[in-house]
């Protein structure tokens, strides 16, 4: 890429950025109120839905980059169902933000967006295995893709509880996604990350800690269905699709916390459906730990995520998918943190 083209792009990003901070201060001149309750971090009624900044800042760059640059786009069918299925799930969740919605509901709008985004083409075909090679997943394939795009929308929707922290991770990891992209040729990839990455840029400074206003699931639901795609997506840099992992590693916090989060309830006998707050994330919080330290350890984890994203780049095939191991130690090194913590402040795990 040129350095002229560069400029053109970040350029664009600017504007796009600007467009979702004026969308995001609307939303605080007309909120949708958050009013707190017994698993809220805030005490004060704050609005919520400033994710529609992000949203916004995407369907205008991605109606630009229709228009304007056919080498970055993927097949138009594909192109035009991914961005329809992120327009309604999104559309749904600020429904649920303005007036709640069943989870039934909500689940069945996930269910249809990952649906539409399949039906299009985006699916993962083979699974690479260290030192066995590619297999063919035929129609598994598609059951995989589903599954991970609805686990993912839910993941970030999940650990949107505290000021500053998804945003903040959704920012560096679409910052990631975007370098790593541009490097791989990713064209497609590469211009939706980067209007991601504005979008959340224009967001997170009305986020921080004390929040004018939360990202709501319109926010959240938004960014996990798309990174989903993107990573669908990204699989196609390499011949065995190992390039897949590239996303779940850049969130890897996030789906660590909401993962263990769900296993740990359900082990322990708990509805895992039913609101709560013992992610860890809200454990450390309870436990002592101040909002903005919480936000920047999980800041820190993306950043270090980031960085094994670049090491994965260079690695030989058969040692790829190890490259979540180093994620996964500090993970389990936060864990063992926070139960620190939680034993000390005297905390139960449930409710």
């Amino acid at each position: 890429m040129s350095s002229a083209a560069l400029l053109q792009h970040l350029t664009f990003a600017l504007g796009l950025a600007l467009l979702s901070a004026a969308a995001v201060r609307a939303m605080i001149a007309w909120p949708i109120l958050d009013h707190p309750n017994g698993r809220s971090a805030h005490v004060r009624p704050t609005p919520r839905g400033g994710g529609v900044g992000a949203v916004l800042a995407f369907i205008a760059g991605m109606l630009v980059l229709y228009q304007v640059a056919n080498s970055a786009r993927i097949a138009e069918r594909q192109f035009i169902g991914v961005i329809l299925a992120a327009i309604a799930i999104a559309g749904v969740a600020l429904v649920d933000d303005i007036r709640s919605l069943s989870a039934r509901l909500r689940f069945g709008a996930q269910l249809a967006a990952a649906l539409v985004a399949v039906t299009s083409g985006l699916t993962i075909s083979r699974l690479a295995i260290p030192y066995v090679g590619p297999v063919e997943l035929g129609f598994a394939g598609t059951l995989i893709t589903v599954f991970w795009i609805l686990g993912c929308t839910n993941a970030v929707n999940f650990m949107d509880g505290l000021d500053g922290l998804v945003g903040g991770v959704l920012l560096i990891a679409c910052a990631a996604l975007t370098a790593i992209s541009a490097l791989q040729g990713g064209g497609f990839v590469y211009a939706a990350a980067l209007f991601l990455t504005a979008g959340f840029a224009g967001f997170l400074p009305f986020n921080l800690h004390p929040a004018r206003i939360f990202m709501g699931d319109v926010g959240s639901q938004f960014a996990g269905f798309m990174l989903a795609v993107l990573a669908v997506a990204a699989s196609r840099f390499d011949p065995n699709q190992l390039s897949f992992l590239i996303v779940p590693l850049l969130i890897f916090g996030l789906l660590f916390d909401a993962g263990f989060t769900l296993l740990r309830r359900g082990a322990m006998g708990d509805k895992v459906g039913a609101p709560h707050r013992t992610h860890l994330y809200q454990m450390a919080q309870r436990a002592g730990m101040g909002t903005r330290a919480v936000a920047a350890t999980h800041w820190g984890f993306a950043a270090f995520h980031a960085a094994l994203a670049l090491v994965f780049l260079r690695l030989p095939p058969n040692w790829k998918p190890l490259i979540v191991l180093p994620a996964l130690a500090v993970q389990l090194a936060w864990l063992a943190v926070v139960a620190l913590r939680v034993r000390r402040a005297g905390l139960s795990w449930r409710g």
